[in-house]
């Protein structure tokens, strides 16, 4: 098929407006994500029924930790269909611990067309993080077991969860388990 210049040049204008629009699309949903409004977020997510309930839970989770944005840079192709957004973040987990740490979350957020097909997360949560989440959840179960019910999974009270383990952290931090680490 011989397209032509022109030919050409109208299909790079058109996947240059399609990358725009993904792009703006996930700005707008990290947007949405830090403004902590549930409402804002769903329409995002109308096309990423498996990524609802953990990215609805982690926006409470987030609110509940309070997260506060100190580096957003801007979101990023890493494939055709592929966006990562990185938010590097001060929240009150982290800080009860005590660490001087800041946490970077990426959200890698699939299309298919223009519309978000799935959405993923991940941290740099240092290793201090995981120990102090196990040493709640075996030492402290019962300040987590109703507020983390549906941990991750669409559960209804992530922001009490995230304060219960922030508060569990805490514990641990003076502790003398984190002493030894």
């Amino acid at each position: 098929m011989n397209w032509g210049i022109s030919g050409a040049v109208a299909l790079l204008l058109l996947l240059n407006a399609c990358s725009d629009t993904r792009l703006a699309t996930s700005e707008a949903f990290i947007d949405a994500f830090y403004a902590f409004d549930q409402y804002q977020l769903e329409p995002f997510l109308a096309n990423a029924p498996e990524s609802f309930p953990v990215i609805i839970y982690y926006q409470g989770w987030a609110e509940g930790g309070n997260y506060k944005v100190l580096d957003r840079r801007p979101c990023v192709f890493t494939a055709a269909d592929t966006v990562e957004c990185s938010i590097t973040v001060e929240d009150d987990p982290i800080l009860a611990l005590g660490i001087d740490f800041k946490v970077t979350d990426t959200f890698t957020i699939t299309f298919n067309n223009s519309e978000i097909a799935a959405i993923e997360t991940s941290s740099d949560d240092p290793d201090i993080y995981f120990i102090a989440r196990d040493w709640v959840r075996e030492n402290r179960a019962e300040l987590i077991a109703t507020p983390c019910e549906g941990f991750f999974n669409g559960g209804p009270t992530p922001g009490d969860c995230a304060r219960a383990m922030a508060s569990g952290y805490a514990e641990f931090a003076a502790s003398d388990d984190f002493s030894a680490q």
